[in-house]
């Protein structure tokens, strides 16, 4: 009779262990899940601001005047308002005329756009 209720508390026992493992594992994956989306959201906005610091950095380097740059970019989508402008990538060809300037700009609404310019002529105006 001992024996019986023995091993029923030994099953009772690895039956509790066994859903105790299941639940930390699910629960571990959820929490691993939900880091790696933060984490992920994080790791893109760093490299964006990394990646228009070095387009910027590129462009002064270059000797490209961030304001007249900054005014043909506004130009280009006029009328609409711009919040803000990001230079996201510069694009250095041999000649004057192959350079380009990237920006990401934010208008007023939220929406964002694209505003590609190139070199003609000494001026700066859209692709």
């Amino acid at each position: 009779m001992i024996l019986a209720s023995a091993g029923t508390v030994v099953g009772i026992v690895v039956g509790v262990i066994v859903v105790l493992i299941v639940v930390f594992f699910v629960g571990g994956y959820i929490v691993l899940g939900r880091r790696r989306e933060a984490m992920d959201a994080e790791l893109r906005t760093r490299i964006e601001a990394a990646d228009a610091a070095l387009a910027d950095a590129r462009a002064q380097d270059r000797g490209w005047e961030r304001e007249t740059i900054e005014a043909a970019a506004r130009a280009a989508v006029a009328p609409r308002d711009v919040d803000q402008l990001h230079l996201v990538q510069v694009v250095d060809k041999p000649g004057t005329d192959a350079d380009q300037a990237i920006f990401r700009a934010v208008h007023a609404d939220g929406s964002e756009s694209t505003v590609t310019l190139g070199r003609r002529d000494g001026a700066w105006v859209a692709v």
